[in-house]
């Protein structure tokens, strides 16, 4: 009964109209950030965060993009692992040429960069949609890993063909090399990650979202009661693209440090993001989060139990996690396709409503 919103009352239609209107929620959600932020930097150890935080807190910004472009939109993309190779190697490209901006900046032009190729790459979803447009955007997949492979000027004519993130510093504390603090990458993509998901959300809440859903449920009727879909098609690119790009560049300057495009980026990567929505929900920024969450922690999970605790063979319980995430996949795809975010939902009603029936 601490759920119910007896006594709860709106007088403005601000209030009303808040991203969290129960109070429950909204204390719920401030208890998480004052932990994330006051408690977890405190606790954690490189292992917690190279295995756990910041692997889940770069792919939730990758999933809020694709999220933004396939559940809010309706236009489905294969490109993502090429996107975030655009977002990588615009970062690289701005460290090495700019050493005295910020690294924050340095991000964030990044993200900017991946959203112009994105605009780019999304002029074909004005004349083809569906399989089409997901044929076209694999096509960009292939094409941006090759283009970072094959021209010289990208990876500074490296011998290797690697490209390598130099040490940076955010208010004195290296968050990019090998000296990096646990706490301190932690703290830099988490700040990245609330960013991102405030922007998310009040978008899509927003006009623009709702045009997004119009092109999405129905593009000619959309177009019909006055929708542009050029411009709604197009926006949809550019801001998915440059969540995508952020990603992107802190999955090589802050996590990884160096990368290789095509291992780093390849098809696999645009295939785990696109099941991080399925199986989280699309048309959700919290499903956004969950798919991330299940799909980091799920090995985790698998590898210290199978391996470490029964003795499993490795090659066993990576096969496992490739049968578990198919089987989930079909199954949110035929029992319940909104995912986890619609499941969460549910439960939400009826604790509502409890303990009353339905």
């Amino acid at each position: 009964m601490f759920y119910r919103e007896a006594g709860d009352f709106k007088t403005t239609y601000a209030d009303d109209n808040q991203t969290f209107p129960i109070k429950f929620d909204r204390y719920r959600y401030y208890f998480v950030l004052v932990f994330a932020f006051a408690v977890v930097p405190f606790v954690i150890n490189d292992y917690w965060v190279n295995a756990i935080f910041l692997p889940f807190l770069i792919y939730s910004i990758a999933a809020i993009g694709l999220n933004i472009l396939v559940g809010y939109c309706g236009q489905v993309s294969l490109g993502t692992g090429g996107f975030m190779a655009v977002g990588a190697y615009a970062c690289y490209k701005l460290m090495t040429a700019f050493p005295e901006v910020n690294i924050f900046f340095h991000v964030l032009l990044a993200g900017g960069v991946t959203a112009g190729v994105g605009v780019l790459f999304g002029l074909p979803s004005l004349r083809i949609k569906g399989f089409y447009l997901a044929v076209a955007t694999l096509a960009a997949q292939f094409f941006l890993v090759w283009l970072f492979n094959r021209v010289p000027w990208f990876y500074n004519y490296s011998a290797s063909g690697q490209i390598s993130a130099p040490e940076r510093t955010l208010f004195g504390f290296e968050v990019t090399g090998p000296n990096t603090s646990a706490w301190a990458p932690y703290l830099f993509c988490l700040v990245l990650v609330t960013l991102s998901a405030l922007v998310a959300r009040n978008l899509t809440r927003g006009m623009q979202g709702r045009q997004w859903m119009a092109i999405r449920d129905m593009d000619i009727a959309a177009e019909i009661i006055g929708v542009n879909p050029l411009r709604a098609k197009l926006t949809a690119f550019a801001v998915s693209s440059f969540f995508v790009g952020i990603s992107g560049a802190l999955f090589f300057s802050v996590y990884l440090g160096a990368v290789e495009v095509g291992e780093a980026f390849g098809i696999q990567k645009s295939f785990l993001v696109l099941f991080m929505i399925i199986i989280g929900g699309l048309g959700s920024i919290f499903g956004s989060f969950a798919g991330a969450a299940f799909l980091v922690l799920m090995p985790v999970l698998l590898k210290n139990v199978l391996v470490g605790m029964l003795g499993w063979p490795t090659d066993l319980a990576a096969h496992l996690e490739f049968l578990i995430v198919g089987a989930l996949i079909i199954i949110f795809l035929i029992a319940e396709p909104h995912g986890l975010a619609q499941l969460w939902r549910v439960a939400k009603e009826k604790l509502r409503l409890w303990p009353f029936p339905h």
